[in-house]
């Protein structure tokens, strides 16, 4: 029987760090304890929520891809009615791979969706894991609705979230934007734009998973690009120079993946940089071939949100238009300020 007073939390399990033993002849860290071990980790979770636990893996995140995406969406779908809120545990590596991939599933979703992990194991004294499952399970249980990662001290939008550091337990940051809220003493919530609410979920599962992200290197080959075209890719993301400026070299190329309706997405490869093309003629002329750019999104979000729309079937002449709307937060067009060229008008 179930205490009336408080909420119902679904923990969708994955696997990850934070459930993961200590392989004594190796050394490296293997998949083991399952989600029993959250309840021996802190007994006292139960206080906060009704607490079931559904096993969607347990594997290293390292290989999580799309098919443990699609199972998280289905599950949440499934139990929608029947919860208050939803918990992701997972492995850090690939956490704002799946925060931002479901946010585009689950868009206008009424309640919290929220994903934690740990960098050092459960089953370690030192474990990070204990604060970042019942900071978690907070978050959880209250009106919100959308996607978040809570980590540290922080609760960050779901597609915003990017992993900076492999050993700081404060791992996580927000990508361009402040933090969504603060966990310290209390909880606070800085951005009160996603109340939680009563409508009904609609579910746009699905993700492509045959794209591919490069970068640019000096000496780097054009053909190299054509013959991933060629290959039969269904879209890239290309990290060029600076503010995302791609050599001239490559000019021919993007006309070939246009000419092929192959979307190409460009971005920065400075880290917490915006991709603002037009400011140098290489720049500009990548846009007029056909590059779109992708503004402030992170690699996480690009990435994810380019697989989506093209599982969803969106044509390739309203991809340009569909990545750069502000379906969730992720993106702000606006901070490119820089004046382009009257033909890309």
């Amino acid at each position: 029987m179930t205490h009336k007073s408080k909420k119902n939390i679904l923990v969708l399990f994955c696997g990850g760090t934070i459930s993961m033993h200590k392989n004594e002849k190796t050394g490296a860290l293997d998949v083991a304890h399952g989600a029993d071990q959250f309840f021996k980790l802190e007994p006292r979770i139960v206080e906060l929520a009704n607490i079931d636990v559904h096993f969607i893996d347990n594997l290293d995140s390292t290989n999580m891809t799309h098919v443990q995406w699609e199972k998280i969406v289905n599950e949440i779908k499934k139990e929608y009615h029947n919860y208050d809120g939803f918990l992701i545990t997972q492995g850090t590596n690939t956490l704002a791979y799946t925060s931002s991939a479901i946010t585009w599933a689950l868009l206008g979703i009424g309640k919290p969706v929220v994903l934690t992990g740990a960098q050092i194991p459960a089953e370690i004294i030192s474990t990070d894991g204990r604060n970042n499952l019942v900071n978690a399970l907070r978050v959880c249980t209250l009106n919100l609705g959308g996607v978040f990662v809570v980590f540290g001290s922080k609760i960050i939008l779901g597609c915003r979230a990017k992993k900076v550091s492999e050993s700081d337990l404060d791992a996580f940051k927000t990508f361009n934007k402040p933090d969504f809220g603060e966990i310290g003493v209390g909880l606070l919530i800085r951005d009160e734009s996603r109340p939680g609410h009563t409508k009904e979920l609609k579910v746009k599962n699905g993700f492509e998973d045959n794209i591919i992200s490069i970068t640019l290197v000096p000496g780097l080959k054009a053909d190299f690009l054509k013959e991933m075209i060629d290959s039969g890719i269904k879209g890239m993301v290309l990290r060029g120079y600076g503010s995302g400026d791609i050599p001239y070299d490559f000019l021919p190329v993007l006309e070939y993946a246009r000419k092929k309706k192959i979307p190409i997405v460009g971005t920065t490869q400075c880290p917490g940089g915006a991709t603002v093309l037009g400011v140098n003629d290489a720049g500009l002329q990548a846009l007029k071939a056909g590059l779109i750019q992708a503004y402030d999104m992170s690699m996480e979000t690009m990435t994810t949100k380019l697989m989506w729309l093209i599982k969803q079937s969106v044509p390739y002449e309203k991809i340009k238009s569909k990545m750069h709307e502000n379906m969730a937060g992720e993106i702000d067009t606006r901070k490119a300020t820089v004046i382009l060229n009257k033909e890309l008008e």
